[in-house]
Parts: C-alpha cells; structure tokens; sequence
C-alpha cells in the first residue's frame, strides 16, 4: 500500500471560506446591507396597497442597515439584533391582524 506524500497536490484544497477569512466581515456587512434594501423594496411595494404598513417596513430599513454595521465585538450586539427582530416580527403581527 503505497500513500502520498502531504503537501499540493491531488485532492481538496482550502475552501473560498479559508482563503482569506477577513472577506468573512465583509460578506456579512454585504448581506445586511441586501437585507435592507429588500425590506425597503418590500415597503415601496406595500406602500402601494397599504400606506401606514408601507412606510412601517420603510422605516425597519435604516435600522437593519445600521445593525449591520456595529462593530461585531461589540459588547449587547447580540442582544440588540435580537431585540429589533422580535420588535419587527411583533409590528408586522399588529398591522397583519390589523387589515
């Protein structure tokens, strides 16, 4: 039985993620940016059929946009992001039961 020596070669190499793992804030600070922008296209498009949901959803938008942006050794941060999802979820119940 004969084995390979180690080294290049043959075989898997290091993964995108291991490549250069300070693009990992980067991507992340991408993603909450697309985040967003998704909510403030979802608001522009709500705010069609429903004005005060549409302007609700617009206005998450700046807030998830600088959650994204804290400092991830930020001491609350988790506690924050947290917090702000659970308000989100709570608005969208309120004006859903609403209309």
């Amino acid at each position: 039985m004969t084995t390979s020596p180690p080294g290049p070669g043959p075989g898997p190499g290091p993964g995108p993620d291991d490549a250069d793992p300070g693009l990992a804030r980067i991507r992340t600070s991408l993603a909450w940016t697309r985040t967003a922008l998704s909510f403030a296209a979802v608001g522009a498009v709500t705010l069609k059929k429903d004005i005060i949901a549409g302007l609700l959803i617009i206005a998450v938008a700046p807030v998830i946009w600088r959650l994204g942006r804290l400092a991830h050794h930020r001491p609350g941060r988790l506690r924050l992001v947290t917090a702000t999802i659970v308000a989100v979820s709570v608005v969208a119940l309120v004006v859903a039961l609403i209309d």
